[in-house]
C-alpha cells in the first residue's frame, strides 16, 4: 500500500541554509550491508520498539490496530494490545506509533498514537495504556487513558511517531493534516498542533489537560500553543534521538511531489513547510520568504524514491564502520542510505543497500542494533555479510 507515508501532490526553487547537503559519497567508503530475517507473518507493520524491562521482548505495531510481541525469535499468537474496534485503518490512518514509559519496568505504562472516527470527525488520539500486572504479554483495552485529542481535516499526513527523550518528556510528531500543499496553512501556524513536533510531560497534569507542559517549551509562556516544540513540518514519518553523546533529534519529513528531507529538530525551530519543500521553494510565486527557516541536513528527489523513512544513528557493535552514522530509508524504492557528518554541519549521504522491500519503519534494540520493518509483514536485522 504505497499510500502509507506518501503524499505526493506538488513541488519547488532552491535556497540556502546553515547546513550543507552534499551528494552521495564514494561507494568505497560505504560498509557492506545485508538483512537477516527475524520474523515474518505480520500484518502491515509500521513500528518496532523494545522496552528496557529486562525481558528481551520486541513489540511490533500493526497498522490495523494491534501490537504483537516477538519473543525468542517468534511472534506470539496473542496480541499484546488489540484496539482494532477503535482504530480508523486505511491509507495513512491507523495505529501508527508506540512508546514505552522510561519507567515501564516499574509502572507498566506505554503510549500509542492512533487515528479514530468520532461521530464523523477524524481524530488523532494520544493514549496511555497499562500492561497487566498478572500477564506481562497482555493489555486490557479498558485501561486506556486518553491524553490528547487532535481533530484532523483530511485523511492523510498524520505523522504518528512517539518518542521519549532523555529529558523524560514525550515527543509527538503530527503531520499538517493532509490534502496537498497544506491548504489550511497548518505548518506555519502556531495556533494548531498540526504540522508540529510536540513535547509534553506525561507525569503531570495542567488544569483540564491530561498532561503537563514542560516549562522550557518555546511557547510555554505564550506566542503559540504550549505543546509545540518545533514547527513547519509536513508529515514527520519516524524520528529518533541519537543515543550517543550528541542526543540530537533526527526527523524524516515526507515531501510532496519533488523532495524528501531529513531535519535536525531543535527547540522552537521552523522547518519551512509549506514555504519550502526540502531546501527548495515550494511555491516560488509566493515570494519564498526564508527568513528564520531551518533547512534540512539531507534531501533527495523523486528520481531516488518517494517517501523518506526515518531511522536511527547506529550505536551497535555488529557493524563497527557504521557507528555514529544515521540510517534512513525510502518506502517506495526500498533504498537504505547512510548519512555521515563528514565535518560539523555537513552531512554526506551514501547508498548503503538496495533492499527490494517496502520499508515502513526502522527499529533499534537496547544494544543499538538496527532493524528494518517491511510493510509486507517482516522484521529484519541490519547486518554485515
Amino acid at each position: 500500500m504505497v499510500s502509507l507515508a506518501i503524499a505526493v501532490l506538488a513541488g519547488g526553487c532552491s535556497g540556502t541554509g546553515s547546513s550543507t547537503i552534499s551528494n552521495p559519497g564514494p561507494s568505497g567508503a560505504v560498509p557492506s550491508l545485508s538483512l537477516t530475517t527475524v520474523v515474518t507473518g505480520l500484518s502491515n507493520p509500521v513500528d518496532f520498539q523494545q522496552p528496557n524491562d529486562g525481558t528481551n521482548r520486541f513489540f511490533v505495531v500493526e497498522q490495523a490496530g494491534t501490537i504483537r510481541i516477538i519473543q525468542a525469535g517468534a511472534v506470539l499468537p496473542a496480541a499484546f494490545l488489540d484496539i482494532r474496534s477503535r482504530v480508523l485503518f486505511g491509507g495513512e490512518q491507523g495505529l501508527l506509533g508506540l512508546a514505552f514509559h522510561p519507567n515501564y519496568r516499574q509502572n507498566r505504562l506505554f503510549y500509542v498514537n492512533y487515528v479514530r472516527n468520532s461521530s464523523g470527525q477524524t481524530q488523532t488520539i494520544i493514549a496511555e495504556y497499562s500492561a497487566s500486572s498478572l500477564d506481562p504479554n497482555q493489555v486490557d483495552p479498558s485501561s486506556e487513558h486518553v491524553l490528547l485529542t487532535v481533530n484532523q481535516p483530511f485523511s492523510n499526513h498524520k505523522g504518528g511517531q512517539l518518542v521519549f527523550g532523555a529529558d523524560g518528556f514525550l515527543y509527538i510528531g503530527l503531520g499538517d493534516g493532509g490534502s496537498g500543499g497544506d491548504p489550511l496553512g497548518n505548518g506555519q501556524s502556531l495556533q494548531t498542533l498540526l504540522g508540529k513536533m510536540l513535547r509534553i510531560d506525561v507525569n503531570a497534569t495542567s488544569g483540564a489537560q491530561q498532561y503537563g507542559i514542560p516549562p522550557d517549551n518555546p511557547f510555554a509562556a505564550g506566542g503559540g500553543l504550549p505543546e509545540i516544540w518545533a514547527y513547519g513540518l509536513r508529515n514527520p514519518w519516524r524520528f529518533s534521538f541519537d543515543r550517543g553523546n550528541t542526543n540530537r533529534l533526527f526527523c524524516a519529513d515526507v515531501g510532496q511531489d519533488r523532495f524528501e528531507e531529513i531535519d535536525l529538530i531543535v527547540r522552537g525551530g521552523n522547518f519551512g513547510w509549506n514555504v519550502m519543500e526540502g531546501a527548495h521553494c515550494f511555491n516560488p510565486s509566493s515570494g519564498c520568504n526564508m527568513a528564520g527557516l531551518i533547512l534540512p541536513i539531507a534531501e533527495y528527489d523523486h528520481s531516488e524514491g518517494d517517501a523518506v523513512i526515518g531511522g536511527y544513528v547506529y550505536r551497535g557493535t555488529a557493524i563497527p564502520q557504521l557507528v555514529g552514522a544515521y540510517l534512513m530509508g525510502d518506502f517506495g524504492s526500498g533504498r537504505i542510505w547512510i548519512l555521515q557528518e563528514t565535518s560539523p554541519g555537513t552531512f554526506t549521504r551514501s547508498l548503503g543497500l538496495m533492499t527490494g522491500r517496502n520499508i515502513s519503519s526502522f527499529g533499534q534494540d537496547l544494544a543499538g542494533e538496527v532493524y528494518v520493518v517491511d510493510y509486507s509483514g517482516s522484521v529484519l536485522r541490519l547486518t554485515s555479510p
